[in-house]
């Protein structure tokens, strides 16, 4: 066998892990750290200084003094809060190279609305993970307990799929726009996987393309799980329409949420929904952060971006698509087991808002665009 077969049978075998809580996964982040011989590439919208951000911190120094080449790449308004002085004295004493996302600039400021809201971390070029989970204390259920957060993320042992995030991370890091992710779509039939997001000049609507896609091809059943659902009105069609068409669409959102906002916001598209025949799910056990969805069982897609403007218009995201049966398979049975801890809502029982509940409600329809 060549060589070049031999590497196409490689990337066909590709594995796959997803995760769907976060200490598992912050543990074999750090054991993949721990054993890093020549590349740590990590971006995180939010990087806490917090108990697990510090065994990160500690991890990537350690890498340091292996010679490791380490890049810490955060977005500046997502760990505003989180991080602090002695954080970034530290990431200096340590020599990580650090640069943050978009720094509140006087002579730009509307850039500080577009956020890096990806999160990926490469391991040398065999490993990467990606998907919704920040690095902080609340997806940490031996931190915070049951409260921890509910999230979706994969670990993916693939070389070309190594190649295409490192292409991506380097966008950002080193300034230089390409035009990459129309060839990685079309690179997903080798191996059922590929990256999309949204980066580049030409590439700003890439994901809304893709769910509307999704959406419109979608014969038999939808389920999607996000955590904000404030789409634009092109999208909700989509959803009305596959119902009306007898596709059974299931929308898992949360009943308990970090932006009180988000949440009265969303309830306002409910009525129309349901009367279009979506299934709407509220979960009530924890906050929910997950962002995925599966069409027909064939068709999966994991990542960062949420069901709203901010992710659809403004942030950039990262995206895994899946057109694998037994990985889009584990997504379904996740979907069913966040419906046994979910309420349906229907027409019947459909929250009735207090009058402060309906005047935020209608303020944030009205800057739905911005939140």
């Amino acid at each position: 066998m060549t060589s070049g077969s031999q590497r196409r049978v490689r990337e066909q075998e590709a594995a796959v892990q997803l995760y769907f809580e976060g200490a598992p996964l912050y543990d074999d982040m750090l054991a993949a750290i721990a054993t890093a011989r020549e590349r740590i590439w990590l971006e995180s919208y939010i990087f806490a200084d917090d108990e697990v951000g510090r065994l990160f911190l500690l991890a990537l120094a350690d890498a340091v003094r292996r010679g490791v080449d380490v890049r810490l790449h955060l977005d500046a308004a997502g760990s505003l809060f989180r991080t602090g002085r002695r954080f970034f004295r530290e990431v200096r004493h340590a020599g990580i190279p650090l640069r943050r996302f978009h720094r509140w600039s006087w002579r730009e400021p509307f850039r500080y609305n577009r956020r890096n809201h990806c999160k990926l971390l490469i391991i040398d070029d065999s490993c990467l993970f990606t998907g919704g989970f920040n690095i902080h204390r609340e997806s940490d259920a031996r931190v915070v307990g049951s409260a921890c957060w509910r999230d979706s993320h994969a670990a993916i042992h693939s070389r070309s799929l190594c190649e295409q995030a490192e292409i991506l991370f380097d966008l950002f890091w080193s300034h230089r726009w390409r035009d990459p992710t129309r060839r990685f779509v079309d690179q997903a039939g080798r191996q059922g996987l590929a990256l999309v997001g949204n980066r580049g000049p030409r590439q700003e609507h890439a994901l809304r393309k893709l769910y509307r896609d999704a959406l419109d091809q979608a014969e038999q059943r939808i389920l999607l799980t996000t955590p904000y659902f404030v789409p634009d009105a092109k999208t909700l069609l989509c959803l009305r329409r596959a119902a009306r068409r007898g596709v059974s669409v299931h929308l898992l959102l949360p009943g308990v949420i970090d932006h009180q906002a988000l949440l009265l916001v969303a309830r306002r598209q409910y009525r129309r929904l349901l009367e279009a025949g979506v299934r709407i799910h509220e979960y009530r056990q924890r906050i929910l952060h997950a962002k995925t969805l599966t069409v027909d069982g064939e068709l999966g897609i994991l990542g960062t971006a949420n069901f709203d403007y901010r992710s659809l218009f403004h942030n950039y995201e990262l995206n895994l698509v899946i057109r694998q049966r037994g990985l889009t398979e584990q997504l379904d049975r996740q979907f069913a087991r966040d419906l046994d801890q979910s309420d349906e809502i229907t027409l019947e029982n459909l929250p009735d808002p207090n009058w402060r509940e309906r005047l935020l409600g209608r303020a944030g329809w009205v800057v739905r665009r911005w939140l």
